[in-house]
């Protein structure tokens, strides 16, 4: 019997994916544009939590809003409405944004280039984070009725993650969720993570994750 070639498919897509993912920051380092990857589960708050974002910063720095779903253009419609440039991205069914997807994104968006884009990725906590999107920095939201236990679940994107932020956290009461537990879980996966409780329903907790990403901008920017 002959022997069988093995071709390690999964290996080479990422290794092909992550040069394009270095190019494209190469390319926003040149065009001055700070891009976020926002990540989480379907139902965590990111659309509501985008708003808020762009209710703090829109009048300091011009953003672009990326929203990739599966399907639909729900959420495009909905921070459309706050006045800042949007574009809704479709997977055609895939459960992630690579490298390629997110500059097409980006040329989507037009020009001039944004100061701030973010990307709010494929509700899903497995398949986005296994892919460089070629963004600047990371960022996830744990919902609090999700469970403290996420972060022994799915490790992968709690230790890429720049920040955390634990949305929802004026529904505690109502739920079994144990903060400091949830805390160490994420720490115990990434040391270096920055971790913000939230809720970007009332408003609660949203100044510090606003200045922390406001301060990654003008870094980028003077960098």
């Amino acid at each position: 019997m002959k022997n069988i070639r093995v071709l390690e498919v999964k290996q080479n897509v990422l290794d092909d994916n992550n040069k394009q993912a270095d190019a494209l920051r190469r390319s926003l380092k040149s065009q001055q544009t700070f891009l976020l990857n926002l990540m989480s589960s379907p139902g965590s708050g990111k659309t509501t939590t985008l708003l808020r974002t762009i209710e703090h910063l829109k009048k300091t720095w011009k953003i672009g809003i990326m929203e990739a779903d599966i399907d639909s253009d729900v959420d495009a419609r909905t921070i459309a409405q706050t006045g800042v440039s949007t574009i809704q991205l479709h997977t055609g069914g895939m459960c992630h944004l690579d490298a390629a997807m997110t500059r097409q994104g980006l040329e989507g968006l037009g020009t001039p280039s944004p100061d701030l884009a973010i990307l709010e990725n494929v509700g899903n906590l497995v398949c986005p984070a296994e892919f460089d999107t070629g963004a600047v920095k990371n960022a996830m939201i744990l919902s609090v009725p999700e469970g403290d236990d996420k972060p022994l679940k799915y490790p992968l994107m709690f230790s890429i993650s720049d920040v955390v932020l634990i949305n929802k956290i004026d529904s505690a009461a109502c739920f079994d969720f144990d903060l400091a537990a949830c805390q160490k879980y994420i720490k115990d996966r990434n040391p270096k993570a920055l971790i913000f409780p939230i809720s970007a329903k009332t408003g609660e907790g949203i100044n510090q994750w606003i200045n922390w990403l406001d301060e990654q901008i003008r870094l980028w920017k003077k960098s």
